[in-house]
Protein backbone atom coordinates (compact mmCIF):
# COMPACT_ATOMS: atom_id res chain seq x y z
CA UNK A 1 0.00 0.00 0.00
CA UNK A 2 1.12 3.28 -0.68
CA UNK A 3 0.53 6.33 2.11
CA UNK A 4 0.31 9.98 1.74
CA UNK A 5 -1.56 12.73 3.68
CA UNK A 6 -3.91 15.59 1.97
CA UNK A 7 -4.31 18.72 3.67
CA UNK A 8 -7.69 20.50 3.37
CA UNK A 9 -9.45 23.41 4.56
CA UNK A 10 -11.27 26.77 4.72
CA UNK A 11 -9.23 28.77 2.22
CA UNK A 12 -10.50 28.25 -1.14
CA UNK A 13 -9.20 27.20 -3.84
CA UNK A 14 -10.71 28.94 -7.74
CA UNK A 15 -10.56 25.87 -10.22
CA UNK A 16 -11.94 26.26 -13.48
CA UNK A 17 -15.98 26.13 -14.19
CA UNK A 18 -18.13 26.73 -16.63
CA UNK A 19 -20.15 30.20 -17.07
CA UNK A 20 -22.00 31.90 -20.13
CA UNK A 21 -19.55 33.53 -22.92
CA UNK A 22 -18.77 37.34 -22.66
CA UNK A 23 -19.12 37.01 -18.23
CA UNK A 24 -16.53 36.35 -15.67
CA UNK A 25 -17.67 33.27 -13.26
CA UNK A 26 -17.31 34.35 -9.25
CA UNK A 27 -16.15 32.15 -6.91
CA UNK A 28 -16.09 32.81 -3.55
CA UNK A 29 -13.08 32.41 -1.74
CA UNK A 30 -11.94 32.62 2.14
CA UNK A 31 -9.30 33.65 3.57
CA UNK A 32 -8.91 31.96 6.89
CA UNK A 33 -6.15 29.38 7.50
CA UNK A 34 -8.06 26.58 9.29
CA UNK A 35 -7.58 22.75 8.12
CA UNK A 36 -8.23 19.10 8.65
CA UNK A 37 -5.85 15.95 7.70
CA UNK A 38 -6.71 13.21 5.40
CA UNK A 39 -4.60 10.14 6.06
CA UNK A 40 -5.55 7.33 3.07
CA UNK A 41 -3.20 4.19 2.21
CA UNK A 42 -3.89 2.58 -0.81
CA UNK A 43 -3.06 -0.39 -3.26
CA UNK A 44 -2.98 0.53 -6.83
CA UNK A 45 -3.39 -3.27 -7.91
CA UNK A 46 -6.69 -3.50 -6.62
CA UNK A 47 -8.22 0.43 -5.71
CA UNK A 48 -8.64 -0.82 -1.75
CA UNK A 49 -8.19 2.08 -0.01
CA UNK A 50 -8.34 3.04 3.92
CA UNK A 51 -8.79 6.63 5.35
CA UNK A 52 -8.81 8.46 8.54
CA UNK A 53 -9.70 11.99 8.91
CA UNK A 54 -7.37 13.65 11.84
CA UNK A 55 -7.29 17.33 13.59
CA UNK A 56 -2.96 17.19 12.70
CA UNK A 57 -0.45 15.24 11.28
CA UNK A 58 2.71 14.23 14.05
CA UNK A 59 3.66 11.18 15.01
CA UNK A 60 1.06 10.39 16.94
CA UNK A 61 -1.88 10.69 14.72
CA UNK A 62 0.32 8.43 12.35
CA UNK A 63 0.63 5.66 14.54
CA UNK A 64 -3.39 6.16 15.15
CA UNK A 65 -3.57 5.69 11.19
CA UNK A 66 -1.38 2.72 10.91
CA UNK A 67 -2.90 1.06 13.95
CA UNK A 68 -6.44 1.38 11.94
CA UNK A 69 -5.23 -0.19 8.94
CA UNK A 70 -3.46 -2.79 10.47
CA UNK A 71 -6.79 -3.97 11.91
CA UNK A 72 -8.68 -3.39 8.69
CA UNK A 73 -6.06 -6.14 7.14
CA UNK A 74 -5.71 -7.71 10.44
CA UNK A 75 -5.03 -11.09 8.53
CA UNK A 76 -2.75 -9.71 6.21
CA UNK A 77 0.74 -8.71 6.29
CA UNK A 78 1.25 -4.63 4.80
CA UNK A 79 3.82 -3.11 3.03
CA UNK A 80 3.63 0.32 3.44
CA UNK A 81 5.24 2.98 1.23
CA UNK A 82 5.31 6.52 2.02
CA UNK A 83 7.48 9.80 1.66
CA UNK A 84 10.04 10.66 4.46
CA UNK A 85 7.66 13.10 6.19
CA UNK A 86 8.99 14.15 9.62
CA UNK A 87 6.46 12.07 11.55
CA UNK A 88 6.54 8.85 9.39
CA UNK A 89 10.33 8.96 10.66
CA UNK A 90 9.98 9.69 14.02
CA UNK A 91 11.66 7.76 17.04
CA UNK A 92 7.89 7.13 18.67
CA UNK A 93 6.39 6.12 15.76
CA UNK A 94 4.47 2.57 16.79
CA UNK A 95 3.93 0.47 13.86
CA UNK A 96 2.12 -2.40 14.02
CA UNK A 97 3.19 -6.24 13.91
CA UNK A 98 1.90 -6.81 10.88
CA UNK A 99 3.40 -3.99 9.15
CA UNK A 100 6.46 -2.77 7.50
CA UNK A 101 7.34 0.45 6.70
CA UNK A 102 9.15 1.26 3.44
CA UNK A 103 10.13 5.10 2.45
CA UNK A 104 10.73 7.00 -0.74
CA UNK A 105 13.87 9.05 -1.95
CA UNK A 106 13.00 12.40 -0.69
CA UNK A 107 11.77 15.03 -2.64
CA UNK A 108 9.89 12.48 -5.07
CA UNK A 109 6.09 12.75 -5.05
CA UNK A 110 5.61 11.81 -8.50
CA UNK A 111 6.84 7.91 -7.34
CA UNK A 112 3.81 7.63 -4.73
CA UNK A 113 0.69 6.84 -6.41
CA UNK A 114 -1.57 8.07 -3.27
CA UNK A 115 -0.98 11.66 -4.06
CA UNK A 116 -3.93 11.20 -6.95
CA UNK A 117 -6.29 10.65 -4.69
CA UNK A 118 -6.01 14.68 -3.40
CA UNK A 119 -6.11 16.11 -7.19
CA UNK A 120 -9.46 14.41 -7.52
CA UNK A 121 -11.07 14.90 -4.13
CA UNK A 122 -10.39 18.68 -4.71
CA UNK A 123 -11.85 18.54 -7.97
CA UNK A 124 -14.88 16.17 -6.84
CA UNK A 125 -15.27 17.69 -3.51
CA UNK A 126 -13.73 21.04 -3.32
CA UNK A 127 -13.69 23.15 -6.48
CA UNK A 128 -15.38 27.02 -5.94
CA UNK A 129 -17.00 25.44 -3.08
CA UNK A 130 -17.12 28.08 0.21
CA UNK A 131 -17.42 26.66 3.42
CA UNK A 132 -18.83 27.55 7.01
CA UNK A 133 -16.49 26.00 9.33
CA UNK A 134 -14.90 22.93 9.34
CA UNK A 135 -17.00 20.71 10.31
CA UNK A 136 -18.79 21.08 6.54
CA UNK A 137 -14.89 20.29 5.57
CA UNK A 138 -14.96 17.27 7.67
CA UNK A 139 -18.37 16.41 6.15
CA UNK A 140 -17.38 17.18 2.51
CA UNK A 141 -13.86 15.41 2.91
CA UNK A 142 -15.55 12.34 4.40
CA UNK A 143 -18.01 11.99 1.49
CA UNK A 144 -15.51 12.18 -1.25
CA UNK A 145 -13.09 9.33 0.33
CA UNK A 146 -16.07 7.14 1.31
CA UNK A 147 -17.13 7.39 -2.45
CA UNK A 148 -13.69 6.73 -3.12
CA UNK A 149 -13.37 3.50 -1.26
CA UNK A 150 -17.17 2.60 -2.08
CA UNK A 151 -15.49 2.65 -5.81
CA UNK A 152 -12.42 1.16 -6.21
CA UNK A 153 -12.40 0.46 -9.73
CA UNK A 154 -11.93 3.83 -9.95
CA UNK A 155 -9.73 4.33 -7.45
CA UNK A 156 -7.26 1.61 -9.07
CA UNK A 157 -7.59 3.76 -11.83
CA UNK A 158 -6.46 6.69 -10.62
CA UNK A 159 -3.49 5.36 -8.49
CA UNK A 160 -2.68 2.02 -10.66
CA UNK A 161 -0.47 4.14 -13.87
CA UNK A 162 -2.31 0.97 -16.21
CA UNK A 163 -1.45 2.86 -18.96
CA UNK A 164 2.11 1.84 -18.27
CA UNK A 165 1.21 -1.36 -19.00
CA UNK A 166 -1.05 -1.12 -21.72
CA UNK A 167 2.00 0.47 -23.80
CA UNK A 168 4.54 -2.34 -22.78
CA UNK A 169 1.78 -5.11 -23.44
CA UNK A 170 0.98 -3.06 -26.91
CA UNK A 171 4.54 -2.98 -27.59
CA UNK A 172 5.31 -6.81 -27.41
Amino acid sequence: MFQDEGRFGLLGTPRRCWAPRGTRPVVGARLERKYLYAFSAVSPHDGMLDSLVLPWVNAETMSLFLAEVAQRHADEFVFMVMDQAGWHLAGDLIVPTNMRLMVLPPYSPELNPAEHLWEALRESCFANHVFRDLRAVERALTAGLRALEADPQRTQSMTGFNWITSISLNAT
